[in-house]
């Protein structure tokens, strides 16, 4: 392995200083609940510690207080989007003539519309992603989610689990350069809010989930936080399936479940085509859009964190529709290269440039979840086959971010001894943002997670890929920060996210 400049730590580390600190770190994580559900158990009551890094990740300072900056005006930006019908139908129509499910959700949000809104505030808990880029010496959006965004209670403990580690190995001095993190309970304030907004005494959050959560952990926090918070609001959870036979609308549209009314419907699943296996989980999704009940995300926000929205939004002009000049500056300044593939010249043009670099950027489709990227010569080849159909609108051209890469060591249950590897890190800023058409009642930057991988890897899924749950460290300089060129490697991350 390269040698690598590192402020305080020395790669390769003693071994049994490693097996040592690596047990106690294994120990916090599952005594506090940094855990997973076996995914290869049919029992739910067996759970494993999240894959982790050993160490928090060094991350320059400059770029993770942008990130932080920047997330209130992200929030106001996607709620705009969601809440003009124009421009998101503007958006989408070439995506929902050849991306199914796309046409789904949107089929839902037409039906919504030409009725009119029920329920005119909508939440968003939102996870803006970032890449340090070292070629511009700033944070470069991956994506912004809308819906289902995770880790933000891992997060939280792995970085507490990170403060413990520095600690036990003498570093206290350090522990200033790990930020606070209040994901947390930032996510739980958002949804009280919403439930206060609501406005009736004794309706329920409904937490709507999968058949078998895996990432239970990260789940079940967030209703715990809320009962700490405020322990007279009752949270349901309920899966699509169930909802099919539990989930009714009352004359007046208020939506009921279990003789509960719900005041938010908050979902953790809804994101892909295998949610929503038949017609009735489709018309479960219809029925609580029409409700009374406060949704994260409604359809419509849900629609705003479409890929092609985003490469819409990096139009000049675009994001002065929503925002004023200093946020516009702001977002702007995150924002990568990103190009339409519709069927006119410009995507011609896009086409034409990927099939002849295809290495100079990131192929992605309208799904959310990871695993559905393409990346370097499969871009060529995919876009060779579809180059003169309209399949190709189902997707957007990204500039590759260059990320810096740095040793850590990588720790997966069940498989022995930490692993060092040169990673690179994904940063995840949540914010929350209630609101409706025409007034904001709050808008909050809340928290953030560092999810990293191997730089070798394409694609990090910390749940089903090879990515693993991680914290910033800041530093104040590019002293220490590198990228897989620097050491001589094939580094194959680019803006494959870490889900």
């Amino acid at each position: 392995m390269a040698e690598y400049s590192h402020p305080f730590l020395k790669f390769p580390m003693n071994e049994k200083e490693l097996e040592e600190l690596a047990q106690n770190e294994r120990d916090y994580l599952l005594l506090h609940g940094g855990s997973l559900r076996l995914r290869e158990s049919k029992s739910n009551d067996e759970v494993r510690f999240a894959p982790f890094f050993l160490f928090p990740s060094l991350f320059p300072e400059r770029g993770f207080r942008r990130a932080l900056l920047v997330q209130t005006a992200m929030n106001k930006l996607m709620m705009g989007v969601a809440y003009d019908r124009q421009f998101l139908t503007h958006c989408l129509k070439n995506t929902i003539e050849v991306d199914d499910f796309t046409a789904g959700l949107f089929k839902i949000y037409t039906a919504v519309m030409d009725e009119g809104l029920t329920q005119s505030v909508g939440l968003g808990l939102i996870r803006s992603d970032y890449f340090y880029d070292v070629r511009t010496g700033n944070v470069k959006q991956v994506e912004c989610n809308t819906i289902a965004s995770s880790f933000a209670t891992i997060a939280s403990i792995v970085n507490d689990c990170h403060r413990y580690g520095l600690t036990e190995m003498g570093h206290l001095d350090k522990l200033d350069q790990i930020p606070v993190n209040t994901s947390l309970s930032g996510i739980a304030e958002g949804m009280i809010h919403a439930w206060d907004k609501y406005n009736v005494e004794g309706a329920a959050i409904l937490f709507v989930v999968e058949e078998r959560t895996i990432n239970i952990c990260d789940q079940r926090f967030h209703e715990f936080q809320i009962y700490k918070q405020r322990p007279g609001i009752k949270v349901l959870r309920r899966t699509h399936g169930e909802l099919v036979t539990k989930a009714t609308l009352t004359s007046d549209r208020r939506l009921m479940v279990d003789g509960y009314e719900i005041a938010l419907v908050y979902y953790r699943m809804g994101y892909s085509p295998d949610h929503y296996p038949t017609d009735k989980e489709w018309s479960v999704r219809l029925l609580i859009e029409r409700s009374k009940a406060i949704k994260s995300p409604s359809i419509q926000l849900h629609l705003s964190g479409t890929k092609k929205v985003q490469q819409e939004l990096s139009r000049p002009g675009a994001l002065e529709r929503f925002l004023n000049e200093e946020e516009v500056k702001l977002c702007r300044s995150v924002f990568t290269g990103l190009y339409s593939l519709d069927m006119n010249e410009e995507g011609d043009a896009a086409v034409k440039m990927a099939i002849a670099n295809p290495e100079r950027f990131v192929l992605k489709p309208q799904r959310e979840g990871g695993g559905n990227n393409v990346y370097g010569l499969e871009i060529a080849k995919t876009l060779s086959a579809i180059k003169n159909s309209p399949e190709r609108t189902g997707y957007i051209l990204m500039d590759l971010i260059e990320p810096h890469v740095q040793p850590n060591y990588l720790l997966r249950a069940g498989q022995g001894k930490p692993q060092l590897v040169q990673a690179v890190g994904e940063l995840g800023i949540f914010g929350y943002i209630l609101s409706d058409a025409n007034q904001t009642y709050c808008n909050e930057c809340c928290g953030f997670t560092l999810r990293s991988k191997p730089s070798t890897v394409l694609e990090g899924g910390v749940i089903g890929g090879s990515g693993a749950m991680d914290s910033p460290f800041l530093v104040s300089s590019d002293e220490h920060i590198r990228t897989a060129s620097d050491l001589g490697e094939n580094c194959l991350c680019t803006t494959g996210p870490c889900q």
